[in-house]
């Protein structure tokens, strides 16, 4: 996965002492990792939200995905 920068994203969260600090979907234990592989593998939001991690809901995936779309950082133009 590409490095992101998750501070501006009001769905996720990284707390120390919860799955070592790796970002999650606030309030939860649920991996922004796990969401956005699985979303590259072909899954839909509403798959990843309602029958992956149940309780995510497919909002918030849907979400999280557009953030992580927005914000990848792209290479530099070659000159």
């Amino acid at each position: 996965m590409e490095e992101i920068d998750w501070t501006q994203c009001p769905d996720v969260e990284s707390v120390p002492g919860r799955c070592s600090g790796a970002w999650v979907a606030k309030d939860s234990r649920i991996l922004i990792e796990g969401i956005i592989d699985n979303y590259d593998a072909g899954m839909s939001p509403e798959e990843i939200g309602d029958e992956v991690f149940p309780g995510l809901g497919a909002d918030r995936a849907s979400r999280i995905i557009a953030f992580a779309r927005s914000h990848i950082r792209q290479p530099a133009p070659h000159l």
